[in-house]
This record gives structure tokens, C-alpha cells and sequence, in this order.
């Protein structure tokens, strides 16, 4: 793989970029501290704001590292960060990547997470050149397996009390897409 670390990436309603310190309390409030938006995620609603700078600011030191890849998305016309998306998992030898995404309540179901999704696969597979992007979701939020659908992931299975969230133990259900046929996608 070609690690370029998180460049910034640019959609039609979309600024995808690197967390700054000034975005701790739009995190707070716009996702990081809704519990319906954290229910299926691994990492637990934020309390308060200190708990969004505590995790943050970990990332912010580690963006000097070309093989991470953690953008917040900014909605252009808020000037905001209303979520995040990350490359969660990386595999060298299989050139695979992981993706976890969320994003605010209020920007639920206008495709704003699938057009970030879009341009991250195209900034991986084109530039990073990976083979391999994969992600998965609890079966009982069959939205975030809709955003993967609409990316171009196939469904390849659920694997059974496999996985864990803020709910407990739970099914996983992978989506992925390869190399070879995401340019079949763009040819």
C-alpha cells in the first residue's frame, strides 16, 4: 500500500479533513455524547467534554503517521464537523482496510455518510492503492448495511455472537469490496 495518511478529500456538500482542537465541542454535541448515535458503536457515549478531548487529542498527536486515516466530515455549508469516518483496522499483507463511520442524529438518511464513504473507497483504492475495504454492522441497525450497499460493499455474511457494541455481545454482519471490482465500478 501507497500511505498517504489523511488528506484532506472534498464532495459536492462535503469537506472531509483532519480533527483540530477547535472541533472538540462540535464533536460533543453533534455525535460523541447522543447515546442513539453511540447504541452500536464500540466506544462509549461521551459524558462530557473532557471525555471528546481525552479521545481526540490522542488522534490529533497521531496524525503525523502517513498510515493513519481518520477524517472528520465537515457539512460546507455549517462549516462543522457533524461525524467521522476511519480506516479502524489495517492488515499489511491482505492490503485490506476496516472502515468505521458515524455521524449526527440530525444528518441521519440524507446521504451525507454515503458520500463520504464514496470518497474515501475512491482516495483508497486509487491512491493508497489497497485491495481489500471492508466494514460491518450490528444486523439491528440495517442502515449502516445500507450505506455499505450503496458504496458498492457486497454482503459476504453474518458471523454469530462474533462482535461486541454498547449493547453487548452481537452478530456481525461484513460487507466489502475489492480492488478488482471497484474499477469495474468506475470503467
Amino acid at each position: 500500500m501507497n500511505h498517504l495518511g489523511t488528506k484532506l478529500l472534498e464532495t459536492n456538500r462535503l469537506i472531509l479533513r483532519r480533527f483540530v482542537v477547535g472541533d472538540f465541542q462540535d464533536i460533543y454535541d453533534n455525535w460523541a455524547s447522543d447515546a442513539e448515535v453511540t447504541k452500536f458503536l464500540m466506544w462509549p457515549t461521551h459524558r462530557n467534554t473532557d471525555d471528546t478531548r481525552t479521545f481526540f487529542s490522542s488522534l490529533i498527536e497521531k496524525y503525523s503517521q502517513a498510515n493513519l486515516y481518520s477524517w472528520g466530515i465537515e457539512l460546507k455549508e455549517l462549516g462543522k464537523v457533524i461525524g467521522n469516518i476511519s480506516v479502524v483496522g489495517l492488515d499489511e499483507k491482505v492490503e485490506s482496510v476496516h472502515i468505521g463511520y458515524c455521524i449526527g442524529k440530525p444528518w441521519w438518511n440524507k446521504g451525507i455518510t454515503s458520500e463520504a464513504f464514496k470518497a474515501v473507497i475512491k482516495f483508497l483504492m486509487e491512491e493508497v492503492k489497497v485491495n481489500r475495504i471492508e466494514s460491518r454492522h450490528d444486523p439491528r441497525n440495517p442502515n449502516s448495511g445500507k450505506v455499505m450497499e450503496k458504496c458498492g460493499l457486497k454482503f459476504e455474511g453474518i458471523l454469530k455472537e462474533s462482535d461486541y457494541n454498547n449493547q453487548g455481545i452481537c452478530d456481525a454482519a461484513w460487507y466489502a469490496l475489492l480492488k478488482k471490482e471497484y474499477f469495474k465500478l468506475v470503467e
